[in-house]
């Protein structure tokens, strides 16, 4: 773009924050895996450890697009930055002499008001987006692309710093660094935020976050399963299997195989980062119309689903875990990870595109929403499936839940069609 476009210091300032505050969520999911493990607990407990993250987000979803309709979405971003510090701050307070039982309650809880927090600053970035773009030339798209892809290679980072924190300073006073380093960036993006998003509107009623779209609701259900399948082997079956593969179990071993895992993790999702970010000229986003681009949404769906599927029989079919199983299993998920980030940036965009102006709150909060739902199956089952079958039930799982993602998405339709079809 040759001229700086208007209302680009406020999208600036928004993904500052959306930064910061995902680089701590990153790091705080790792921190909080990898801690509870070396503690003892089963794959089945970790994932307990995140159900309430996850079911806080689908709640807070569905209500923050009313709320940031209603008080505008400068205020639903700072609660969120707010949120997490408080979160953070109440983590450090975990006792190791309280009962296993009080310990899970306890984090579950932390970890709910983090979910709050991470979809609130979430929704208020995606929508403001959708409201500061240039429009025509894939400006929306291209913007969205940098938001989301950035994001995700902050986030990948903030898994490799978790880690690293853990293995170097202790789960304490990792966690009270974040919480500091954090409040300093919310009060420097409240001081610097520059005028450009709407403040809110009076008369805007709860009822409307149900979109009647049908795009809106096919995407959003394509978005559920699509985001199961990632999380029900990244959540909780990959890291442990490496650490099984990994660790000797001694301090030192226990200290390797954190960082290798941060590392691995942190790679992934910063490719895949790097992936969405570039999604736009991949695809020729500026020059294709929006029916290629729902076509384009159907068919990487399909490819996607061949790579957990392959994976799943090498890793079934394996008598048991090899220097050339590891190596195959980082290979095809590096291969997943640039897949999926091409079908999360079609998706970013086409919800962008779908809705209007006057309802971008709404429709993105009830698509998060979606996104939280898919979050949360896929939180269950990848401790309930690799306890069950291991890391191929994980991926044999996540086959499943891509091509269930590739059937939604072939139900979406040109914006034309559909104003046809309610005429």
């Amino acid at each position: 773009m040759s001229q700086r476009p208007e209302g680009l210091s406020a999208y600036v300032a928004v993904t500052a924050a959306y930064w910061a505050f995902m680089l701590t969520d990153g790091a705080l999911r790792m921190l909080v895996l990898l801690h509870f493990h070396t503690l003892g607990f089963s794959p089945v407990q970790l994932a307990y450890l995140f159900v309430l993250y996850e079911i806080a987000g689908m709640v807070t979803n569905l209500s923050a697009g009313w709320i940031a309709a209603r008080f505008g979405l400068t205020a639903t971003l700072y609660a969120g930055l707010g949120l997490q510090v408080a979160a953070l701050l109440a983590l450090t307070q975990l006792d190791p002499a309280w009962a296993l039982g009080a310990s899970v309650a306890y984090v579950m809880a932390v970890q709910g008001a983090s979910g709050v927090a991470k979809d609130l600053a979430k929704m208020s970035s995606k929508s403001a987006v959708k409201l500061l773009a240039p429009k025509g030339n894939g400006g929306l798209f291209w913007w969205v692309a940098i938001l989301t892809g950035s994001k995700n290679a902050v986030k990948g980072l903030g898994f490799l710093l978790g880690a690293a924190l853990l293995a170097v300073a202790g789960f304490t006073w990792a966690v009270l660094a974040m919480a500091l380093v954090l409040a300093v960036i919310l009060c420097a993006v409240g001081l610097a935020m520059p005028s450009g998003l709407p403040r809110g509107r009076k008369g805007a009623k709860f009822s409307e976050v149900f979109s009647s779209e049908r795009n809106v609701n096919w995407l959003s259900a394509a978005r559920v399963v699509l985001f199961g399948a990632r999380d029900v082997w990244f959540v909780v079956g990959i890291p442990i299997y490496f650490y099984a593969v990994l660790s000797d179990g001694s301090t030192a071993g226990n200290r390797a195989a954190f960082f290798m895992i941060g590392t691995f993790m942190a790679g992934w999702i910063i490719l895949y980062g790097a992936v969405q970010a570039a999604a736009p000229r991949l695809l020729r986003a500026a020059t294709r119309p929006e029916a290629e681009l729902i076509r384009a949404a159907r068919g990487w769906a399909a490819v996607l689903c061949i790579v957990p599927a392959v994976l799943a029989l090498a890793v079934g079919l394996s008598e048991g875990p090899s220097p050339g199983l590891t190596a195959t299993v980082v290979a095809g998920l590096l291969v997943f990870g640039g897949l999926f980030a091409v079908n999360s940036a079609l998706h970013s965009y086409l919800i962008l595109a779908f809705t209007r102006d006057e309802r971008v709150t709404m429709d993105v909060g009830f698509y998060y929403m979606a996104n939280a739902a898919g979050r949360l199956i896929g939180t269950v089952l990848s401790g309930l499936t690799y306890q069950i079958g291991g890391l191929a039930l994980c991926l044999a799982t996540a086959a499943v839940m891509v091509g269930l993602s590739a059937l939604a998405a072939g139900r979406l339709e040109p914006q034309t069609h559909q104003a046809e079809t309610r005429a």
